[in-house]
């Protein structure tokens, strides 16, 4: 920061003139309140300033009953707690937009490339938590919407389709990526034929209404992005009897779209990606990259060049694990007896229900959403003997324990080994719904770099400034009027 932007900022801090809130130190204020607690903030600053600053302090600011001084190494200190301003953000080299973002794993990689991310759409209100505490969104020219279903109208039955896409033309700002990690939901299929009877002009809009890979389509069919990428799980090509996995395919055909690697045989299939070559956790996702057609980008595209990319010294297990944790992640003598006899059980049954024991060389199970209940699928071993008896006092002592939130942030990639870098300010039960929800981060890193050179820049008429397009842009966080 120069000293003359210094300067402006220490001027106009005056709590006199709040201007009805939103003066520079109130938005910064509001805007940590969607990340962090009043308690924390109050905390980070009475660290600067003793005795002054409280969580009620904060509330009442907050509520505009009060209108406390911040100072300029306040401000400053506070400023820090929001991620930086990526260096490429005014000269992008292409510009995105992330949908059912989660925390925002996909996003990383295509920011890695060069990208700009110009709109978010989340449902989870912890996940935006977590995702504005890690991702730069610039309250001026970053639109972040919660429900999409209020962008494309979708949950308005009388809207058209041309009031619907002219909606999504000026609600979301143009772009040249589209990035989806949308929920596996199955389509009342009606039928391809039915669309004229209806007076519908894309076969889409009868057969994936009141899916969220509806609203997908619609926003391809409205801004027409030259790349996309849709994740979801490896069962999506089996879901339904593979009826959805079908609507899907023709619905992105229909839309001009070419699908790389469609056709792919089952069993050999690069659109189903492992992250286990990446991390030591199994965790399969597929992974559709489409290409409009008529921009012949797609022309000798594959995910099978993704094992190129595969890291040459890939992390083992234990480098993921804290040397020292809290021993509240430890089982409770009763949970581990519980998970034991469970697995015995199904065992003598020939079943494969059970805990994953983990060790420092082992590959672990896929970390799940449920991961907060118990941490069967993932346990870290801390010495626990079979050749032992259950209860016995070296067995009861070693009993395994979960993985803490910071060391599933390394196994999914947000963090490398040894970092800590990652922001969570949520729960340790939020963490682990966000981190066994999201992605791997080095997979979609992988399959960025892929799409580098394929995709168009940013148009030249647009510059590399504010993100334009036909749309006003709409306040960080605030959901978008129908």
């Amino acid at each position: 920061m120069n000293t003359q932007v210094q300067l402006e900022l220490m001027n106009s801090f005056n709590p006199d003139t709040p201007e009805d809130g939103f003066c520079a130190e109130m938005q910064l204020l509001h805007r940590l309140s969607e990340i962090y607690d009043q308690k924390f903030i109050a905390e980070v600053l009475a660290k600067a300033s003793p005795g002054y600053w409280t969580r009620e302090t904060i509330n009442r600011a907050l509520k505009g009953k009060a209108t406390p001084r911040i100072t300029f190494s306040e401000y400053q200190i506070l400023q820090k707690l929001l991620p930086a301003r990526p260096a490429h953000y005014d000269r992008p080299a292409f510009r995105f937009i992330d949908l059912f973002a989660g925390i925002g794993g996909i996003r990383k990689g295509f920011e890695q490339i060069g990208g700009k991310c110009v709109f978010t759409s989340e449902w989870d209100k912890n996940a935006r938590r977590t995702y504005l505490a890690n991702h730069y969104c610039d309250p001026d020219e970053h639109v972040f919407n919660h429900d999409i279903r209020d962008v494309t109208l979708s949950a308005q039955p009388g809207v058209s389709e041309d009031q619907a896409y002219a909606h999504i033309d000026h609600a979301i700002p143009d772009h040249e990526v589209l990035l989806a990690g949308f929920p596996c939901q199955p389509f009342s299929l009606a039928g391809v034929s039915k669309k004229n009877s209806l007076g519908r002009k894309h076969g889409f809009e009868c057969d994936t209404q009141g899916t969220l890979f509806f609203d997908v389509a619609r926003i391809l069919a409205a801004k027409r992005p030259a790349v996309f990428l849709l994740e979801n799980v490896k069962n999506l090509k089996s879901h339904d009897k593979g009826k959805t996995f079908r609507v899907i395919c023709e619905t992105l055909d229909e839309l001009g779209y070419e699908v790389a690697d469609v056709d792919a045989a089952k069993g050999s299939d690069p659109k189903v990606i492992d992250a286990r070559h990446f991390v030591p956790q199994h965790r399969e996702r597929i992974v559709l990259v489409g290409f409009r057609r008529d921009l012949k980008l797609h022309e000798g595209f594959t995910l099978r060049d993704i094992e190129k990319l595969y890291p040459k010294n890939k992390p083992c297990f234990g480098d993921v694990l804290e040397p020292e944790v809290d021993d509240k992640y430890i089982l409770t003598p009763k949970l581990w007896e519980y998970l034991y006899k469970y697995a015995e059980k199904h065992r003598a049954k020939g079943n494969g229900f059970g805990f994953g024991l983990t060790g420092p060389n082992t590959v672990a199970r896929t970390l799940s959403a449920r991961y907060h209940k118990d941490g069967s699928e993932i346990l870290v071993d801390r010495g626990f003997d079979t050749s032992r008896d259950f209860y016995s006092e070296q067995n009861m002592a070693n009993r395994p324990r979960r993985l803490t939130p910071r060391e599933c942030a390394r196994l999914m990639g947000f963090d490398e080994v040894g970092e800590s870098n990652m922001v969570i300010p949520v729960s340790d039960t939020q963490a682990y719904r966000q981190f066994g929800n999201s992605v791997v981060v080095p997979v979609f890193a992988a399959v960025a770099e892929l799409l580098r050179d394929r995709i168009p820049a940013v148009p030249e008429k647009v510059g590399r400034g504010l993100a334009e397009s036909g749309s006003k842009q709409i306040g960080m966080l605030l959901p978008i009027a129908n």
